[in-house]
């Protein structure tokens, strides 16, 4: 009999019980073996020299590896960049002996455990958003545009009207949506900021529409405080931040006052990055500390990382190869790709001609990760994340 091999591959402990499963180990052994069958790589960056020997040591004892600088044995550098390599399994037995270790390393310990229990993926979990309860990690969720602005990319001053915004999200409902965001202040390239008075004329009527019409929770992209209470006051389920809470320091503690869940996307100015990853979670980490600090439970948060925001085509695409690394922060992730410049760019088409470009980069972002997608092609792109759903999750 001519024996077959092949490869499989696993992402996490569940996918490896299942492969383990399959060759009929008993339940006892499969629960054993499944940390053994998942290899994580985890980078720390700014660990000092006596850290790091320690650190490349306890983890060679474990079976594991850890790639540090080479000025690290004499300590001829001032801190380096470490990369941790083991199983799950090493990792236990890793991070049980660097708990015991001086120099801070036990609450280093801590945050490595965290952001391996991170990269296990999203646990299904009912996100309440004022009353109305979001099912995160069952779907991939659809966020539907409703932007009332005239000078909105895509659809400026098409939904203007408050009739017709209501029209149109009540067809995104219909299609799929399961989250309505409402913005009244464009983002494209070369906007011009609007002030808040103006800006609530534009969503204020329109909102108090879909929140006494709409079965889906319905969120109000801005950045302006001011806008956000009046939205929150109107029925508002959701802030969705394009600064993620550093335009300005009030929209932390209104959100904790409100009790509502808060999209932080990541934006800077510029595209320089010292490693996309590495800075993208640094800036996360500091929005949940603010977020936390101000009385925010840590759950009630989204993450956006800003695709098409302070960064390059070529950055844009690295992002949605990468989105899974971002999983180690334990948080929801939202993408939102729809009709963007980078798509225009790589297939050198017009904003009405990028839907095939963006139900590409919706399908590559839950393949990686993504929890909800934030479009305007609703119907399209609902059938786009059930299908690569029905492929990432299967039967749930």
């Amino acid at each position: 009999m001519t024996i077959t091999v092949y490869s499989i591959m696993v992402d996490n402990k569940e996918e490896a019980f299942k492969a383990i499963a399959s060759v009929g180990a008993d339940p006892a052994g499969r629960r054993w073996m499944a940390p053994k069958a998942v290899h994580r790589l985890v980078m720390l960056d700014g660990v000092q020299p006596r850290q790091a020997n320690i650190i490349k040591q306890e983890l060679l004892g474990k079976g594991g590896e850890a790639a540090v600088s080479r000025g690290v044995v004499d300590c001829s550098v001032s801190e380096t960049k470490v990369l941790l390599m083991g199983t799950l399994r090493q990792y236990d037995d890793f991070l049980a002996k660097l708990e015991a270790q001086p120099f801070g390393l036990k609450a280093l310990a801590i945050r490595i455990r965290e952001v391996l229990e991170g990269q296990e993926g999203l646990r299904p979990r009912g996100l309440d958003c004022r009353g109305k309860i979001l099912q995160l990690g069952v779907k991939t969720l659809v966020m539907g545009i409703l932007n009332v602005t005239p000078d909105s990319f895509s659809d400026g001053g098409s939904f203007y009207d408050p009739g017709l915004a209501l029209e149109r999200a009540a067809q995104m409902v219909d299609e799929g949506a399961d989250v309505i965001d409402l913005g009244g202040e464009s983002t494209r390239p070369g906007y011009v900021k609007v002030e808040a008075g103006e800006e609530l004329a534009r969503v204020i009527p329109v909102l108090r529409r879909l929140v006494g019409s709409l079965p889906v929770p319905v969120s109000i992209d801005t950045t302006k405080p001011a806008v956000a209470r009046e939205a929150l006051e109107a029925g508002a389920h959701i802030i969705n931040d394009q600064w993620a809470l550093r335009s300005d320091p009030a929209m932390a503690g209104l959100a904790a006052e409100y009790g509502v869940p808060v999209v932080l996307m990541h934006n800077q100015q510029g595209t320089s990055y010292r490693d996309l990853t590495g800075d993208l979670v640094k800036y996360f980490q500091e929005s949940v500390r603010l977020a936390v600090e101000a009385g925010m439970a840590r759950d009630r948060l989204i993450i956006d990382p800003g695709f098409g925001f302070g960064k390059t085509p070529a950055q844009n695409l690295e992002l949605l190869r990468r989105l899974k690394e971002l999983r180690c922060l334990g948080l929801p992730i939202l993408v939102g790709t729809s009709r963007k410049s980078t798509i225009g760019k790589v297939l050198d088409l017009p904003v009405d001609q990028r839907l095939e470009g963006t139900a590409a980069t919706i399908a590559a972002a839950i393949l990686n990760g993504a929890d909800l997608v934030r479009v305007h092609d609703v119907k399209e792109m609902a059938r786009v994340a059930r299908m690569t759903d029905a492929i990432v999750r299967g039967e749930r």
